[in-house]
């Protein structure tokens, strides 16, 4: 293993000392930053004999996993066992709660009403929860999945029915969504923890929302290219747009989705460009 590689492994695990040193030598690009920053990703979407994504690296370089509760991905053997890698790991394990299409990977949305709604996310999160205390830790937070996610910013009815539910199975859990979705609004009207994520591999639209996949663009792949837009999202809250607009983002979360070709390789270059910012890496909840 060459020297970068060590540091950079080291520097991975959020509490070494070598992270703290590498913090210390930060590169020079960037300045004085104090910033603190969460790294989020999609896991435990495999099913059955299927797995997508590697995990188990992914658990080795992001703070917070969300993670599949059976809806669009998952089966109760993968949360278990990506629970008990995650609590291993460190890391913060949230509810990734979705529409009922494992067909679809739940990219499509679905027809429900507000109280079927909350009882698929009553059952979602009652489901992780007790795999997540099986492995001896906890649920902390819910983030919607794809579908669901896209239509609950915006979807004021749903997402009501997403909040209401996260609200009566535990009123302490933090709800991540896009800065001013309607998502953000319902965490706080139910008395949760809202917290504004932004997404490392996703082209935006003008409005700040996601590009939808079915367009050119919509999905970013360079993981040099990646890195670098992360890091001025957090130490500048600034990003392009699509169109070539500049947006304003307030995050603190940031996600890298586990199932894009070279997700651990955009990862790991999003870490190291981070820390070398002088970002530190920390879980929200």
């Amino acid at each position: 293993m060459s020297l970068d590689s060590a540091r950079a492994a080291a520097a991975a695990r959020p509490g070494s000392a070598a992270a703290a040193a590498l913090r210390g030598s930060r590169d020079a690009r960037y300045g004085d930053c104090m910033a603190t920053v969460d790294l989020n990703c999609d896991l435990g979407e495999g099913f059955g004999a299927w797995a997508i994504g590697d995990d188990a690296a992914l658990l080795g370089l992001v703070t917070s996993a969300n993670v599949a509760c059976g809806f669009h991905a998952g089966d109760p053997q993968i949360m278990l066992a990506t629970c008990r890698l995650a609590a291993e790991r460190g890391v913060a394990i949230g509810a990734h709660v979705a529409y009922r299409d494992l067909h679809g990977f739940g990219r499509r949305p679905m027809p429900v009403t507000p109280d079927e709604l909350f009882a698929d996310v009553v059952y979602q999160l009652g489901a992780l929860r007790a795999a997540a205390a099986a492995a001896g830790t906890r649920v902390s937070y819910v983030k919607p999945h794809g579908a669901l996610y896209n239509v609950a910013v915006r979807d004021a009815v749903q997402a009501d029915a997403v909040a209401r539910a996260c609200a009566a199975v535990d009123p302490r859990l933090a709800l991540l969504a896009l800065p001013g979705s309607e998502l953000l609004r319902a965490a706080s009207a139910h008395g949760l923890v809202p917290v504004a994520e932004t997404f490392a591999d996703r082209a935006f639209q003008p409005d700040g929302t996601l590009v939808p996949r079915a367009r050119p663009g919509s999905v970013l792949h360079d993981p040099d290219e990646i890195a670098a837009r992360v890091v001025r999202l957090v130490t500048e809250g600034r990003v392009t747009a699509i169109d070539g607009s500049e947006l304003a983002v307030d995050a603190r979360s940031v996600c890298v989705h586990g199932d894009t070709p070279d997700a651990v390789a955009i990862a790991a270059r999003v870490r190291a460009e981070l820390t070398a910012a002088g970002v530190e890496l920390r879980a929200f909840a």
